[in-house]
């Protein structure tokens, strides 16, 4: 199993979201950049993360970005999922990697959540696992210079945010 690293390009993939629909990664990058972002609805970090990456989606779209990507690969079923969906606010779409995980396999997964900013020239601009503040920012910063926009602060004053929090 080989991991998927920055400057290397991600498996094609094709997968059914909780709406029914199908997103292919291909499709993905002839419209812009991908942040794809897996995890397991029963994962604290993944719990912890995912606020913040939906603050940066809506952020993103608030800017003026319609082309903004960011899809949420579950290794969970669709009900299960749905219902984290719900719970956690996430708006952005939710893709089903059922068991045995042949996507989460492909990308080597270890840990979730593990985010992947793809290009639209189909590389890997980033991987990462874990909440990482440093790394969100740096995601935030690059989706800024592919869109053209410049979003809201992704971490407010007075919010108690760790730097850092394991998958």
């Amino acid at each position: 199993m080989s991991i998927v690293r920055a400057g290397k390009k991600p498996p094609p993939f094709e997968l059914t979201g909780t709406d029914g629909k199908k997103y292919s990664l291909q499709g993905a990058l002839a419209r812009g950049p991908l942040l794809a972002v897996f995890f397991k609805v029963s994962c604290p970090t993944c719990q912890f993360a995912f606020p913040f990456v939906e603050r940066m989606y809506r952020q993103f779209l608030a800017a003026g970005a319609p082309g903004i990507q960011v899809w949420g690969i579950s290794q969970d079923n669709p009900q299960n999922t749905q219902h984290f969906a719900t719970e956690w606010e996430v708006t952005f779409p939710l893709l089903i990697d059922d068991e045995p995980y042949e996507l989460s396999q492909e990308y080597g997964l270890t840990h979730v959540p593990s985010l992947f900013l793809i290009t639209p020239d189909g590389q890997v601009e980033f991987s990462g696992d874990g909440f990482c503040k440093a790394d969100l920012l740096g995601i935030r910063k690059s989706l800024a210079h592919y869109l053209s926009v410049k979003p809201a602060e992704l971490f407010r004053a007075g919010e108690q945010v760790p730097e850092f929090k394991p998958g």
